[in-house]
């Protein structure tokens, strides 16, 4: 299993400026932990399994820019036809990673469905992605990485991650977040 933490500020130590857009719960709280004064992240509060729309929107309105999107295998099972609509816009700049920990954790530890038959990856590919894959370990995370930031995609990637509590929370002003992650766009 992979620590979530440990992953995404492996993660942003790799980026410069590349916008991280990280989904509600989880995937935010620690991309505000690992790195807090970046401007470049945008936090979704409230909009479960949204994060995989606004990466692919932000993925066609600025080709220039790799966009990383940060989701939880709960988030995106709610909303699987942005795979279907993000594998046939083909944007060569996105980077989806989903953290599988089989579980709405946020919400009690209810199972998700990759705790039983789903396969994320598997879905993926049937959308249309010819770059998904899978990983377990750490070192796996490390070496995959390296090839998707260098490659056009769009990728999929799932790793499965442990179920560690995530310590960070981000403002709660959408208008803040906004603002900021803008600047950020800009270059300023």
């Amino acid at each position: 299993m992979i620590n979530r933490l440990e992953a995404t500020r492996y993660l942003v130590e790799q980026l410069s400026d590349e916008p991280i857009i990280a989904s509600c719960g989880n995937p935010k709280f620690d991309l505000f932990t690992a790195a807090e004064s970046r401007k470049a992240n945008f936090y979704m509060w409230n909009s479960m399994g949204m994060a995989s729309s606004i990466g692919l929107g932000l993925a066609m309105a600025r080709p220039d820019k790799k966009v990383i999107v940060l989701d939880g295998d709960g988030a995106i099972l709610m909303n699987l036809n942005s795979l279907t609509t993000a594998a046939s816009k083909a944007t060569a700049n996105l980077v989806h990673i989903i953290w599988d920990n089989t579980q709405y954790q946020i919400t009690g530890g209810q199972l998700t469905h990759t705790a039983g038959k789903a396969d994320i990856e598997a879905i993926a590919r049937g959308a249309g992605f010819k770059k998904a894959l899978t990983l377990n370990t750490f070192a796996a995370f490390k070496e995959a990485l390296s090839q998707i930031l260098s490659q056009p995609g769009p990728w999929i990637l799932v790793a499965k991650t442990d179920s560690s509590k995530a310590l960070g929370r981000p403002p709660k002003s959408p208008v803040y977040i906004k603002n900021q992650f803008m600047e950020a766009l800009r270059g300023a």
